[in-house]
């Protein structure tokens, strides 16, 4: 049984990975606006630093605008000096009740800085799952050193440890494919 909560932990920490590029590149602007592009920026608010998203409504009202509404119209300074330090590479624009935030479309210069920045950023994520594998494998040849398990037990264990690791690679490449394509479209 302690083979199956070791791929149990290890599985799980391959998910939150998963997890954690979907959120990394949902963030990448691709000159479609996105909510995820301010999503992580915090406003200093009533004395202490809070997500944009708690003190405000984000939408997308058209495919070039962000538009955030602040729940209390006084928190509009703090929002829009946020937003410009987080340096975004867009300016907020403050009407008095609502900030827009205009997406300008990327050059095709840009596109190709932002496609090689996510193959880095992919190689970092593959990395991370193949050092779970590598904690998997550890548990795994411990369990035999310990004599829980047999040599013929240890070798599927890594035969399947190393498929798992597999998916969820292929998972990761999947999602950087998606996005690459994504930030070519014109």
């Amino acid at each position: 049984m302690q083979l199956q909560s070791l791929f149990s932990a290890s599985e799980e920490a391959m998910k939150k990975t998963i997890e954690k590029v979907k959120a990394d590149l949902a963030a990448i602007r691709t000159g479609r606006a996105n909510t995820a592009i301010i999503e992580g920026i915090k406003v200093e608010s009533y004395g202490s630093l809070m997500p944009i998203n708690q003190i405000a409504g984000i939408s997308v009202p058209d495919a070039k605008t962000i538009e955030i509404r602040p729940w209390d119209a006084s928190q509009l300074g703090a929002i829009e000096k946020a937003i410009q330090k987080a340096d975004i590479g867009m300016t907020p624009i403050n009407d008095g009740k609502v900030i827009r935030i205009s997406v300008p479309q990327l050059t095709e210069e840009r596109r190709k800085e932002i496609v090689k920045v996510i193959g880095k950023t992919a190689e970092d994520y593959r990395v991370a799952i193949r050092n779970e594998r590598r904690v998997l494998v550890d548990g795994i040849k411990k369990a035999e050193k310990d004599k829980l398990i047999t040599e013929d037990d240890r070798k599927k264990a890594e035969n399947e440890a190393q498929k798992i690791t597999d998916t969820y690679t292929k998972k990761v490449d999947e999602c950087i494919a998606l996005k690459e394509k994504e930030i070519m479209q014109i």
